[in-house]
């Protein structure tokens, strides 16, 4: 999920390509080979075969009716940071909320359609578990792993380039940067105007990830950010940017932004952050900006 975009800097040449509903932008010291790319696209198809609920090809579709399938290799991890999102945002972020996306609209059809609004199983805990070499759901249930799922992909698919190539490394996808042996300077996208930036961020070996809610947003005030215990779209934060030293953490910090207890989070993570209330209020970390996280803001 994001909105920055690369303002200087960066190694080139570069490849450009869409997958996963997404664009994405890979640059390297030297070209990519055909095999390489192929590689890259089967790692991402992978990944997205496992964890996309638009796919009826799925794992996580193939449990939506309950029961057990082979444990995909990022499960522990994933979840592992979903359960401290959980406890951190008193349950507002949830991996079963794909139901409550569906009842706004956001379904596999895309129909943006909205229904009432549906909470996720508060007790999500116990609706999923992880034994034997199985990932288990207990009962009918629907996994969305979009608050954090592109950001480990972008961290699967740089660590996979970097035992390839040697030198500067960035990947970027649709907004979720990190970079490996470069400084990228990244404009962060005002989320009310999209030909204007709020400020800037000199990253190097690290991730910079966002979210807003003028990205996937239909309807009246709909929106992909919701709280998993009402199933409601939320309405008091515009936009989140945190810098990790992945893209996962980063990606997990930026969702746990728009509830209480994200900045709390993003403290103990060591993550720097800025975000964007919906009146126009720019909060930032006391890090953000400083020596530690080279960042300028234009408030």
């Amino acid at each position: 999920m994001g909105d920055e975009a690369r303002v200087a800097g960066g190694p080139r040449p570069g490849w450009r390509f869409e997958a996963i509903g997404t664009q994405w932008a890979i640059d390297t010291h030297e070209p990519l080979t055909d095999d390489e790319r192929a590689a890259v696209l089967v790692m991402i198809d992978e990944f997205d075969r496992e964890w996309s609920r638009f796919r009826e090809d799925s794992t996580v579709s193939a449990l939506a009716s309950g029961g057990s399938r082979p444990l995909p290799a990022d499960a522990e991890a994933m979840f592992a940071i979903y359960a401290d999102l959980d406890a951190a945002t008193g349950g507002a972020v949830n991996p079963l909320v794909g139901v409550s996306l569906e009842a706004l609209g956001y379904d596999r059809s895309y129909s943006l359609r909205q229904s009432a609004p549906v909470n996720a199983p508060a007790d999500w805990r116990r609706v999923v578990s992880i034994d034997d070499g199985a990932l288990t759901l207990s009962q009918p249930a629907l996994i969305d792993v979009g608050a954090i799922g592109k950001g480990r992909l972008v961290d699967l698919v740089l660590d996979h380039l970097e035992g390839q190539k040697q030198g500067a490394l960035t990947v970027d996808a649709g907004g979720d940067v990190r970079c490996s042996g470069v400084r990228e300077r990244i404009g962060l996208e005002h989320p009310y105007d999209p030909t204007r930036i709020i400020g800037v961020v000199d990253l190097e070996d690290a991730a910079l990830c966002a979210s807003a809610t003028n990205r996937r947003a239909w309807g009246d005030g709909l929106h992909h950010v919701l709280d998993a215990r009402t199933g409601v779209s939320v309405r008091t934060v515009a936009a989140t940017w945190a810098v990790a030293p992945t893209a996962m953490v980063a990606d997990a910090a930026a969702t746990a932004l728009f509830f209480e207890g994200g900045a709390e989070l993003a403290y103990r993570w060591g993550v720097e952050w800025v975000r964007m209330t919906t009146v126009g209020r720019v909060e930032w970390s006391p890090g953000f900006g400083t020596e530690r996280c080279r960042a300028e803001l234009f408030t």
